[in-house]
């Protein structure tokens, strides 16, 4: 008889299993971070702030992301620990879990569609220009939030038994989609309408829609080992709350990076609307840039999630060691390239001369502070793994709020020297790492050498 898909993940060999996991992985979730970067440089196109509002935006549309990503990791992980002790019927009732949760998210930002998107783009500017394409493309986003949800679920359950190329499939369609639809919605090819900003949202949530579909119909035919089994579920509190214990950290944690983009956005509003969308770019190409790296430690959970459910400790400090080693090295290649070609990389985003003029040192700058995030990155997904949710939490407070925005805003007030804000992205960075330097070896000393 084959093999069963999650029984490779506590025998194949580490190395061999780590790169055929995260590859797909990588793939998609680059594919993802193009069409993100390709979003923004056709909204570019049609004016500077055009791309400010998107800019601005942005906050609402991570955290969605972000809680799309951090419940469907918690039923990832959880799913993958009861594979990892042969309980699939516990595995399936997590994947019907996960079902209703996304459902339940998607109404919650109906409502914040309805009622909140447009005090929300006012609070960053009085440009009514920018207020009026930020209203339009954050309305469209939040309103059909539903697409995003599902489709990330989807992925991660794929993952969680193995399946990641189907993974890469699931993501790939809705990404290549949403590229091909950006400048036919936004400039109005082929006789379809000129939208403009509009175009670009529109354009994102019928990619997230089509890759949900997509992801439903290859866990159906595809994914063995769950069963969406609808009749007799009852919601298990117990699996609601480690779900929790394991997603929510990961959601609020990429939550309070939209917050801090937020205060970022208006820190930066005092040099100008060329500061804001200078700064929105980085962020998307520091996206892109940690896309790799992320992909490295999604692989991870679901390794280390079921080799410690099956007690197998050599292979879980295995799985630590290899993932920060590659995540490393793939963060200083990128590094590498944003301190070289600032220059054409903004050109990319039709950058106006001022744009130009602060974007330049900013990139140059900002790259250094990614040297520890490779190996910050891959400790949070451990931190997941483990259930230290309260570590995982307290790493981006830590790191955003407690350094980087009372420094930069420190320093604006102090020096008036917009270069000067970028050094705080640096401190902030390496007081992280050493935090999860810390935490790490507690966390395996106590969690791992001592249970396993």
């Amino acid at each position: 008889m084959a093999e069963v898909k999650s029984q490779k993940l506590g025998n194949m060999p580490m190395g061999k299993l780590l790169f055929e996991m995260s590859i797909p992985i990588i793939i998609s979730m680059l594919v993802q971070a193009i069409y993100n970067i390709v979003d923004s440089i056709f909204v570019a196109r049609l004016s500077e702030k055009a791309l400010t509002a998107v800019t601005i935006s942005f906050p609402v549309q991570n955290v969605i992301i972000a809680f799309g990503v951090g419940i469907s990791v918690g039923v990832s992980a959880l799913l993958s620990r009861y594979l990892g002790m042969n309980k699939k019927d516990e595995a399936s009732s997590v994947a019907v879990h996960g079902l209703m949760l996304a459902g339940i998210l998607s109404f919650v930002f109906v409502i914040i569609a309805l009622f909140f998107v447009e005090p929300f783009i006012r609070m960053q500017t009085k440009d009514p220009e920018i207020i009026s394409y930020g209203i339009d493309y954050l309305y469209i986003v939040c309103l059909f939030s539903m697409g995003v949800f599902f489709q990330i679920l989807f992925e991660k359950l794929l993952q969680s038994t193995g399946l990641t190329f189907y993974t890469m499939i699931t993501q790939g369609i809705g990404a290549i989609i949403n590229i091909i639809l950006d400048p036919i919605f936004i400039f109005g090819l082929f006789g379809f309408p000129k939208l403009g900003v509009k175009g670009a949202a529109i354009a994102t949530v019928l990619g997230q829609i089509i890759g949900a579909l997509v992801g439903l119909g290859l866990n159906i035919r595809k994914n063995k080992e769950i069963r969406f089994r609808f009749r007799g579920f009852s919601v298990s509190h117990l699996i609601l709350k480690e779900i929790f214990a394991i997603g929510l950290p990961a959601a609020l944690m990429n939550a309070i990076t939209s917050f801090a983009v937020f205060f970022i956005n208006t820190i930066l509003a005092g040099f100008g609307q060329s500061a804001i969308a200078a700064y929105g770019v980085m962020f998307k190409l520091q996206s892109f840039e940690f896309m790799p790296v992320l992909g490295i430690s999604n692989a991870m959970v679901p390794i280390v999630s079921y080799n410690f459910g099956a007690g197998n400790e050599k292979r879980i400090k295995e799985a630590i060691k290899l993932s920060i080693s590659a995540a490393t090295i793939m963060i200083v290649f990128g590094m590498i390239i944003f301190m070289v070609f600032p220059v054409p990389i903004l050109k990319l985003f039709s950058a106006t001369p001022k744009m130009m003029d602060i974007g330049v040192p900013m990139i140059r700058i900002i790259s250094i502070s990614y040297l520890p995030v490779g190996f910050s990155i891959v400790c949070a997904s451990i931190f997941q793994s483990l259930s230290s949710s309260g570590v995982a939490l307290f790493e981006p407070f830590l790191r955003q709020f407690i350094i980087l925005l009372p420094l930069m805003y420190f320093i604006r007030e102090r020096t008036g020297n917009i270069n000067m804000i970028w050094i705080s992205f640096i401190i902030a960075e390496f007081f992280a790492a050493f935090y999860c330097v810390y935490f790490l070896r507690r966390d395996y000393k106590q969690k791992i050498e001592k249970n396993l």
